[in-house]
């Protein structure tokens, strides 16, 4: 292994690392979310914000900022200061992680950056994911900012672009990483490009999916039906696409929201499967796209697990947080066989 190989692999475990940050941070943005936690704090302040209420006077005056904006007054009155505490900590370790990551993701870049262990073409790509990652706090705070005002709750439109964006970056992150342990090969005579374009499409509608699901936790949708196979008496529940207008409701009618979901994850069931199965009978298929083919169809059985168990036991935190994790899990599967086969 020459040098400059030696330095691709060490920048592509950097990026993997930082990319299991984020996977953590979405994790945790789902739990925060679930906790009822994400309005607590009522400010943004990136640098001095780092520190928490330090002593009983700074913890009530936090508490007192609280108490002047919806949540409190619509939702939470009569909270006590302990209950504030536990809400609070939630949404400031959320926050303390995305800092967390700026400096994860900026101290290294500046080593391997002069340390010229960079190769060429790749410093614009770094860039770029650090850019992002400053975009995205900036876009997690406009998503707060919507449950500051007479409803307290926040925009599912904003919080799903908050929750997509988070996941673009995380693409983006391990796209290059495994640029950098699988470097494109020369001979492409097994190339095959009718599946790479279905596994480009799969990740497609895998990210797609991700997003319903975003529309689904932003509208609470989930504890509308928490029944299955059938939404309530039937598999088509009524009143769905009842909207003025009607495509609307795929975005703010929570019957039409769990609706979509469950056909999302119904056809990706299919596709996935039948995708896993071509790909298992074809010849000259590589060991690793054989792996990553068995793994996406494990991932999908545990995330169909994970999907109904949320669903039926009422929005479980620890099984909720788990089904968003196996979304993110899975397209990560399909991102990598997709990546082989381009190669």
């Amino acid at each position: 292994m020459d040098l400059q190989n030696r330095y691709d692999r060490q920048l592509a475990s950097w990026l993997i690392v930082c990319a299991a940050v984020i996977l953590s941070m979405i994790l945790l943005g789902g739990v925060t979310r679930l906790t009822g936690s994400g309005l607590s704090i009522v400010e943004w302040a990136p640098v001095s914000g780092v520190l928490p209420p330090l002593n009983e006077q700074e913890w009530q005056q936090t508490f007192d900022k609280y108490k002047q904006f919806p949540e409190y007054q619509k939702v939470n009155s009569g909270m006590s200061l302990p209950e504030f505490k536990r809400i609070f900590l939630y949404e400031y370790a959320h926050r303390l992680l995305g800092r967390l990551i700026g400096v994860l993701f900026l101290v290294p870049f500046l080593f391997f950056y002069f340390s010229h262990r960079i190769k060429p073409g790749l410093t614009p790509k770094l860039m770029i994911m650090f850019v992002l990652g400053g975009l995205q706090g900036l876009l997690g705070w406009y998503m707060v900012k919507s449950g500051l005002v007479d409803n307290p709750s926040v925009s599912q439109y904003r919080l799903t672009a908050h929750l997509g964006t988070a996941v673009i970056i995380y693409g983006y992150i391990i796209w290059v990483a495994f640029s950098l342990f699988y470097p494109p090969e020369q001979n492409r005579q097994q190339e095959k490009p009718t599946l790479r374009r279905y596994a480009t499409a799969l990740s497609g509608l895998v990210f797609l999916m991700i997003l319903s699901g975003g529309f689904v936790a932003g509208t609470d949708a989930g504890y509308a039906y928490p029944t299955f196979p059938l939404m309530g008496n039937s598999f088509i529940p009524p009143g769905i696409y009842g909207t003025e207008p009607f495509w609307l409701a795929i975005f703010e009618d929570i019957t039409t929201i769990q609706f979509n979901h469950r056909m999302f994850a119904y056809l990706l069931i299919a596709l996935i499967i039948y995708f896993v199965f071509n790909v298992l009978k074809q010849e000259n298929i590589s060991s690793e796209i054989r792996a990553g083919v068995k793994l996406m169809l494990i991932l999908l059985v545990i995330q169909v697990t994970l999907g109904i168990s949320t669903l039926l036991l009422h929005m479980p935190i620890p099984i909720a947080a788990a089904h968003q994790g196996g979304a993110i899990l899975l397209f990560s599967s399909v991102l990598f066989v997709c990546h082989r086969l381009r190669n």
